[in-house]
């Protein structure tokens, strides 16, 4: 064996040493990741994970050359074999690892599109990920071509909707070539889930606090209104009888004037209690939905049964109701219960969004989309939404429509479809249209 052997065998003993390393700093990065509460801990446990695999890339390739040039003819013999084939299988599996990684990477190099690296990346590319592939490529290599960027935030047209994602890169360069590496994390769900916890602790916090406010304010407004009732007429009575003589003539109108004052004051304080308390009623409808309970649902039964629920309601306005099922054996893993109450809030806001229209019309179509995932669409011939407000209409008590006494537009709808879907493992957006009226579409 010739001193370039033993070179070449030291390398490689180095190399794999690194590799196993690397290889537990990934998997204590992953384990991180998948524990890590809250969207800034799973930030940086993922940014960990994704530095980790850049790093075990850059080894495998080495490794890989390193192991087949040893396959040469100076080294012969079953040992060698043996050696070669343990080293094969170590660049294999770290291979394997990569490629299950649950980051998307990347290399981008000038002159080229970005190429994926792992099949989280290819997934992107495939039915099911981005909407265009060209479109979130010319993103990465946009955002990745800046050096002073590392981290930088990226929103990509997913088939589930818009998706938020942080996008990390790194320097990289290879027979003097200048590329980078990028990691690509999808944190929409983390995003949502986050932002629906704040919401929930806050409720938590208002509802306490409110409460105990407005339980004793409603209970003295309603005494005060009760003896105010009961001792105003005694109480004018006496201070008529008890005025002197030159006593001006209206003493008693004035006092009369105050009294009605006092019970117009009354009445508005107990009105704005009640009030209060409907508001706090409202927000715990929006909070207090239990964990649902996943089984496989029949969407042609739930169909059936909402058409029972709401056609009667859309045929009394002189409108239509229709109901499409692409086959008639879909089913989705989800709570029942839950999906159908999301529905109704839906077609409650369509039924709202069409009353001033002499024929209102609303569907609600299922259908398999790319990638396998299940679409509800609920869409009216509406006014539809504003522009600049997709976002918008699903925070509480956000609404459109003026909350006139008795319209129901209270804002709340919108938030529990998107708290149910959500806790179903699904997504809700809003779907612009060239025909006009609202299209919001339940994506699992």
């Amino acid at each position: 064996m010739g001193f370039d052997g033993l070179d070449r065998e030291g390398l490689l003993r180095r190399r794999g040493w690194r590799l196993l390393l690397l290889l537990a700093l990934a998997l204590a990065a992953a384990w991180a990741w998948g524990r890590a509460e809250g969207p800034r801990a799973q930030v940086l446990a993922a940014l960990g994970l994704a530095l980790m695999l850049a790093l075990m890339w850059g080894q495998v390739l080495p490794l890989w050359r390193a192991a087949r040039e040893l396959a040469g003819p100076d080294r012969s013999g079953e040992g060698a074999e043996a050696v070669l084939r343990h080293r094969e299988r170590a660049a294999a599996l770290s291979e394997a690892l990569l490629d299950q990684a649950p980051v998307a990477l990347w290399l981008y190099q000038e002159g080229g599109p970005p190429a994926a690296l792992n099949g989280a990346a290819r997934r992107w590319l495939a039915p099911g990920g981005a909407r265009d592939a060209d479109a979130l490529l010319a993103q990465l290599r946009d955002e990745a071509e800046p050096a002073s960027r590392q981290r930088s935030w990226l929103r990509v047209d997913a088939e589930r909707g818009e998706e938020r994602c942080l996008l990390a890169s790194r320097p990289w360069v290879r027979e003097g070539r200048q590329g980078w590496l990028l990691a690509l994390l999808p944190l929409e769900s983390a995003l949502e889930a986050e932002t629906l916890r704040a919401w929930r602790q806050l409720v938590q916090v208002l509802t306490h606090e409110i409460m105990n406010s407005l339980t004793p304010i409603a209970s003295l407004a309603r005494c005060a209104q009760e003896l105010q009732a009961e001792s105003g007429e005694g109480a004018l009575e006496d201070a008529h009888d008890e005025a002197p003589c030159n006593a001006p003539r209206d003493a008693p109108c004035d006092e009369k004037a105050a009294a009605a004052d006092l019970t117009v004051a009354l009445e508005a304080i107990a009105r704005r209690a009640e009030a209060l308390s409907r508001f706090v009623a409202d927000y715990r409808r929006i909070s207090d939905w239990p964990a649902p309970r996943l089984e496989p649902v029949p969407l042609q039964a739930l169909f059936e049964r909402l058409a029972v629920l709401q056609s009667a309601r859309w045929q009394a306005r002189g409108g239509t109701l229709h109901f499409e099922l692409e086959s008639p054996g879909l089913l989705l893993q989800a709570d029942a219960g839950q999906l159908e109450q999301a529905l109704l809030n839906l077609l409650r806001n369509a039924e709202q969004a069409t009353q001033a229209l002499p024929q209102p019309q609303a569907w609600v179509q299922a259908r398999l989309g790319r990638g396998g995932r299940l679409n509800i669409e609920v869409r009216d011939n509406g006014p539809g939404v504003p522009p600049g407000l997709e976002r918008d209409i699903f925070l509480p008590f956000f609404s459109t429509r003026e909350r006139e006494p008795g319209s129901g537009a209270r804002g709340i709808g919108l938030a529990v479809v998107r708290q149910l879907v959500h806790g179903m493992g699904g997504s809700v957006r809003l779907q612009r249209r060239a025909q006009g009226g609202a299209c919001f579409v339940l994506s699992f």
